[in-house]
């Protein structure tokens, strides 16, 4: 629970942290995010027109152009995530595959992949909080569970396909 509470902190000291190592490179990261998301928002913008879904479509409203962009971002990390844990050269196929239109870079479909795994090992820990009251044993089971999402969170961030 406590790495739970802690990981927004940590992740901000992180990034501060690269932003000083690696000025140039975070520069240039957030220069490519900014050229996707617009991509990935007329992409969205397309479709919606395309579909001739508008403001009125159904009961449920439709998500924004900006939340379809975010959509298809975080879809394409959980893809690779999930094709990691099977086959890792798999997956850097489909992060190339995923990257080829132009709409998203390696780097924000790599994050987003370790983003799933890191949020997939938290709910396994706040699953195993909840164990350690009736059952230790569990808890600590799980808690070895979550180290494997942990795992492949820091492969995930460390790969390299450039």
């Amino acid at each position: 629970m406590r790495l739970a509470r802690s990981a927004p902190l940590l992740l901000d000291l992180a990034r501060g942290e690269d932003a000083d190592r690696w000025p140039g490179e975070v520069v240039r990261e957030d220069a490519a995010s900014r050229r996707t998301y617009a991509a990935r928002c007329a992409l969205a913008e397309a479709q919606d027109v395309v579909h001739g879904l508008g403001p009125g479509g159904g009961p449920v409203p439709l998500p924004a152009v900006e939340q379809g962009a975010a959509m298809e971002l975080v879809s394409a990390g959980d893809d690779v995530a999930a094709c990691w844990r099977d086959d890792p050269q798999e997956a850097a196929a489909l992060v190339l595959e995923l990257t080829a239109g132009g709409e998203l870079t390696v780097d924000e479909v790599l994050d987003a992949a370790v983003d799933a795994e890191v949020v997939c090992g938290l709910l396994v820990l706040d699953r195993a909080g909840t164990a350690a009251m009736s059952d230790p044993s569990t808890a600590a089971e799980q808690c070895l569970a979550a180290v494997a999402y942990f795992a492949r969170a820091v492969t995930l961030a460390s790969v390299d396909l450039d």
